[in-house]
C-alpha cells in the first residue's frame, strides 16, 4: 500500500518536474519554426477598419527565411498594419537571445502560459511582447507587441495540419487604428465623410486583419526575384 502511495505521489509531480523553463520553451517554439526555409501560402483575408471598404481578398504569402515575405492579393490593394506581417514569429525569436524572458505566469481563462520579452537593444523597434503559449501543444497562440513607432498590436493565432511547423491556419491582427500610420502615398476608397470623417472614424477604434489560410506549399525553394 505505502509503495502505491509513492507511485501515485510520483505520478501527479511528474508534470512539474519536467516542465519547461521560460528558456526551454522558446528554444523548442523555435526549433518548429527553423524547420520551415520556405513557404508558399494561399488564404483569404479579411479586412474590418471602420474607415476603409475592402471586400475579402484572396490573396497569396510568401516568406523566406529569415525575413522575406510578401503578401500578393488577386484583384485590388490589401491593408496590412505596418509591422505586424514583416515581423513574422521566427525572425522575431531567433532574436530571443537578444532579450530578457520574464515568466509571468498563466493566463486564469485559458491557462495559456505568459511569457514577457524585453529587448536589450534600445533601438528595437519592439518595446514589450508578451506571448501567450500553449506549453502542451508548444505553440504561440497569442502575442502582444508594443513598437515605438506604430502602438501597440495584437496577434492571435490557431493551428491545424501544419502546427508542427508552427505555421497558423488563421491569423488575426488586431490593432488601434488611431496609433496606426498609414503609408505615405497609398490609398484607399474610404467611407463617407473625407478626411475629418476618416480622423473620427479612428479615434479609440480597433482594426481587424484576418487571413485564413486554405494550404501550404513548405520548402519547395523560392526565388529571391519574388521579393522585389
Amino acid at each position: 500500500m505505502k509503495k502505491l502511495f509513492l507511485i501515485i505521489i510520483s505520478w501527479l509531480f511528474t508534470p512539474q518536474i519536467f516542465a519547461q523553463t521560460p528558456e526551454e520553451l522558446i528554444n523548442t517554439i523555435k526549433g518548429k519554426l527553423e524547420k520551415v526555409n520556405d513557404y508558399t501560402a494561399k488564404g483569404k483575408l479579411k479586412t474590418n477598419v471602420v474607415f476603409i471598404k475592402a471586400p475579402i481578398a484572396s490573396v497569396k504569402v510568401y516568406y523566406k527565411k529569415p525575413d522575406k515575405m510578401k503578401i500578393v492579393n488577386e484583384k485590388g490593394i490589401s491593408f496590412i498594419p505596418k509591422g505586424s506581417v514583416n515581423i513574422n514569429l521566427a525572425k522575431f525569436l531567433s532574436a530571443a537571445g537578444n532579450y530578457e524572458i520574464v515568466d509571468a505566469g498563466k493566463e486564469a481563462s485559458t491557462g495559456l502560459r505568459i511569457l514577457k520579452l524585453l529587448p536589450s537593444d534600445e533601438n528595437s523597434d519592439i518595446v514589450l511582447s508578451t506571448l501567450y503559449i500553449d506549453e502542451k501543444a508548444e505553440l504561440i497562440k497569442k502575442a502582444k507587441n508594443t513598437t515605438r513607432d506604430n502602438g501597440t498590436y495584437e496577434l492571435e493565432m490557431s493551428y491545424g495540419k501544419y502546427a508542427s511547423f508552427g505555421l497558423p491556419d488563421k491569423v488575426i491582427f488586431s490593432f488601434n487604428t488611431k496609433e496606426y500610420k498609414l503609408p505615405k502615398g497609398v490609398t484607399f476608397d474610404y467611407d463617407d465623410g473625407g478626411e475629418k470623417k476618416q480622423s473620427e472614424n479612428m479615434k479609440n477604434k480597433k482594426g481587424k486583419v484576418e487571413i485564413t489560410y486554405a494550404e501550404y506549399i513548405i520548402n519547395k525553394g523560392l526565388d529571391d526575384a519574388i521579393f522585389r
